[in-house]
């Protein structure tokens, strides 16, 4: 009786050696379980860094030998070594010769004077850090452990002080992409929960006529007037303490309204009603200025701001992240038209949505 043909196909190609056909001939690799279960010992690392100061003293002393950066900060040479050589591993120092210096990336994001410096935002931007090792009892109860809303406005302090940088620079882009210097009169804009009112700020160092009315607790507003005499704009800035759901706004009275990265503390069901305050507060023609992080509708294009929604679930009451889709809705519903998308820099989309003039 003749053989198969293909004999090797009984040995290599059965579903006893390969597993039944609409499987891959191989197990796919471990190594995004392992980046997850790394990634929480890389977070403490990084922190471990900014805390002792590694970036600042290497941005002033530049490239330097390990016993040299030890000496200098009284720290363990053994000790400091592990974690240089770590945030070499992680793409932050390069090392030669048994010399470590910052890179690009370390020089721009985590020096204190740094020119989009996050590092004061390392520590503060997972929320609370309890909650994440109760975050299983938080899903199953749909309350966190300790969400900040019982005292927002501590919470809120570091961090609106820690995302302004990046957040001003968000918004000098989005005033050049929208013309504001251009715009004719005295523009009037609303900062509607402006923590340190980098956007307001922003908005009237583009516009030397423009004026801003920031809101935010009355625990938070006294950083956006410090930030606002820092950049020369106090005398067109006033302030109105208290909550964006509920303050006190005249209808149809401002040409700029900002909802900047507040919408994902609301819920599916207040970031509307907030997108429908913003409509009543401006003028025809006027234009509301939303942005927050939008995972796109099949959650693989923007893991950043998927994450981010789970950041909201695990320490906010309600807060979770919202797709373009979502958000378009809720803005056409309210009546904007027409509504276009930016992206000044990378990662912070901007909606740009007109209210009609008749």
């Amino acid at each position: 009786m003749a053989d198969s043909p293909y004999p090797e196909l009984k040995k290599t190609h059965t579903a006893a050696h390969v597993g039944t056909p609409w499987r891959d001939y191989k197990p796919p690799p471990s190594a995004p379980v392992w980046g997850v279960i790394q990634g929480y010992g890389n977070y403490w690392l990084l922190v471990a860094a900014l805390e002792l100061g590694v970036f600042d003293d290497l941005a002033v002393a530049g490239p330097s030998r390990l016993d040299d950066l030890a000496a200098r900060l009284s720290l363990s040479p053994p000790h400091l070594s592990s974690l240089l050589d770590s945030m070499v591993a992680l793409g932050f120092l390069d090392q030669v010769r048994e010399v470590y210096e910052l890179n690009e990336t370390a020089e721009r994001y985590l020096t204190s004077d740094g020119a989009a410096t996050m590092a004061q935002l390392v520590a503060v931007a997972p929320g609370p850090l309890a909650n994440w090792t109760t975050l299983a009892d938080t899903i199953r109860s749909g309350h966190p452990t300790e969400p900040i809303e019982r005292d927002a406005a501590a919470f809120y302090r570091p961090l609106v002080v820690a995302t302004f940088p990046t957040q001003f620079r968000a918004a000098t882009f989005t005033a050049r992409m929208i013309g504001l210097a251009r715009a004719a009169g005295a523009p009037r804009v609303l900062d509607l929960g402006a923590g340190g009112a980098p956007w307001a700020i922003a908005f009237l160092t583009a516009h030397p006529g423009a004026t801003a009315v920031c809101n935010d607790l009355p625990g938070v507003l006294d950083i956006a007037e410090a930030k606002a005499a820092e950049h020369g704009v106090a005398d067109r800035m006033t302030y109105r303490p208290g909550d964006f759901r509920t303050v006190d706004l005249e209808a149809g009275a401002y040409d700029l309204v900002v909802l900047g990265h507040v919408c994902r503390t609301e819920g599916i069901e207040g970031a509307p009603r907030l997108i429908e305050r913003a409509y009543d507060a401006l003028a025809p023609g006027g234009r509301l200025v939303l942005t927050d992080y939008f995972p796109d509708n099949t959650r693989t294009y923007n893991p950043f701001a998927v994450l981010m929604g789970a950041t909201m679930m695990a320490s906010t009451e309600q807060g979770f992240t919202f797709t373009h889709e979502q958000f378009v809705t809720w803005m056409t519903g309210a009546g904007f038209r027409p509504i276009r998308l930016i992206e000044p820099i990378g990662f912070n989309q901007v909606f740009i949505a007109t209210k009609p003039r008749d």
